[in-house]
């Protein structure tokens, strides 16, 4: 069976680096040992519940037996003048992550399909068998919070490093068979998170008093294809615009989210390491090249040129994952550490340790007490996000140096501060370094 969907490219994708590095890695940088987890099934079983899971809220006894269609066969594109570039996402057709994934890739031309996956572990694992050269994955909701699963995956998959993040607002859409009216609604379904974010809203455009069914299905872009290919006037599905535009679905209401700060997703641009035991290879190549690159332009004279007459200033975003060898009684000082280097820590999570997930501790002798004291607690394994400056605001020849200094000041203190945490920790891992994504709408 494949694990894989192909979804033809319909928008160009991105430049894939081809970092490798020869030399071994020190000892901060080591992968923990695997972690054992729980198997969550096959992708058979997965697709079985949620056909199942549609026909209880749409089967009646008088009416034929209703079925999902089969898997979307790829069309591969050719003509690529690059390497063709497969990538990977995780979730179906019409999801938010296909939107994430088809953004993230407009501007590139050797795409040679999306691939849609059926769950977070088949993105990974497309990775590790290169039947994907990218793989776009969720990783927090500006509501919810952090998708603890994706960042398990990458504790557990140590070939494969974060190369890239992208930001995009939701937008919770009311879907509906085209010619359908509000008036003519019984039911609605979505995701269990989808109805959460929208339950005011709905309730402000008087839904709620058409006594309409409220149902939970576990993939709202599947539901959103059952209702069209089945053509269900009666219900509307909460979901993206990409499922409009997949399953050829009217779009009644748009921006149903109630929170009117707006709600944003985040995903994370995974690739193989590529023989690279630590992603900190990647970014000591990527500034390396950087600074050697504006020495060769300085000294052809076209620097302005290759900075198109500017630079903007950017940060580089640099993800660690750590334990601490004396248990979370040492997380202060951990911090403390990025502090004095002047790196600024944006996020901190914490994940069980599986492969330890309790620590003795040994307390300090009370007085009169010559047995030490011993305490137990959970071990966790830490997850931050350290942003530095990789460039400065305006660019002239006069800057040049500082502009080279600066990157290297920068490389440096990185390298300082993963080292001095080292000496504090029972492992380090870099679990990625890449420049940091904007907001795309």
């Amino acid at each position: 069976m494949k694990k894989l969907q192909g979804i033809p490219a319909a928008a160009a994708a991105g430049n894939l680096p081809n970092n490798k590095n020869s030399s071994s890695c020190s000892s901060y940088l080591m992968s923990p040992p695997p972690l054992l987890h729980e198997e969550i099934g096959s992708a058979t079983f997965a697709h079985d519940v949620a056909v199942l899971e549609l026909e209880r809220l749409f089967f009646r006894e008088d009416k034929h037996h209703l079925q999902l269609c089969g898997p979307y066969t790829p069309s591969h594109s050719t003509g690529f003048s690059r390497r063709p570039v497969r990538v990977a996402y995780q979730g179906v057709r019409g999801s938010y992550c296909q939107e994430a994934a088809l953004k993230a890739f407009s501007s590139i031309s050797n795409i040679e399909s999306f691939a849609a996956c059926n769950t977070m572990e088949d993105a990974f694992q497309a990775l590790e068998d290169k039947s994907a050269q990218r793989a776009i994955v969720p990783v927090e909701n500006s509501i919810d919070g952090t998708i603890d699963r994706n960042l398990d995956l990458l504790l557990r998959h140590d070939e494969v490093a974060i190369v890239g993040e992208l930001i995009l607002p939701v937008n919770h859409c009311l879907l509906a068979v085209p010619g359908t009216s509000k008036s003519q609604l019984k039911r609605i379904v979505s995701h269990p998170q989808a109805l959460s974010h929208c339950k005011s809203k709905l309730h402000q455009l008087g839904l709620e008093t058409l006594d309409l069914e409220v149902d939970e299905v576990q993939n709202s872009a599947d539901a959103a294809r059952f209702v069209s290919e089945n053509r269900i006037y009666d219900t509307a599905v909460i979901g993206s615009r990409m499922a409009a535009k997949e399953f050829n679905l009217q779009i009644l209401e748009q921006n149903l989210q109630d929170d009117s700060n707006g709600n944003f997703n985040r995903f994370l641009q995974l690739g193989l390491r590529e023989g690279c035991c630590s992603s900190l290879h990647v970014q000591e190549e990527d500034e390396e090249e950087q600074i050697m690159m504006m020495r060769r332009k300085r000294r052809n004279g076209s620097a302005n040129k290759y900075f198109g007459g500017g630079r903007k200033k950017k940060k580089k975003m640099t993800t660690v994952a750590f334990s601490l060898e004396k248990g979370v009684s040492d997380l202060f000082r951990a911090l403390g550490i990025f502090e004095r280097e002047n790196i600024m820590v944006t996020r901190v999570e914490q994940r069980p340790n599986r492969s330890n997930p309790v620590k003795m501790v040994v307390a300090e002798k009370k007085s009169g007490n010559h047995h030490p004291h011993h305490r137990y607690l959970f071990d966790y394994v830490f997850i931050l996000d350290l942003e530095l400056d990789v460039s400065l605001g305006n660019h002239d020849d006069d800057d040049d140096d500082e502009w080279l200094l600066q990157c290297s000041l920068n490389h440096c203190k990185l390298k300082t501060a993963l080292s001095l945490l080292e000496e504090i920790s029972g492992f380090i891992r870099v679990l990625g370094s890449y420049t940091c994504g904007g907001l795309i709408y």
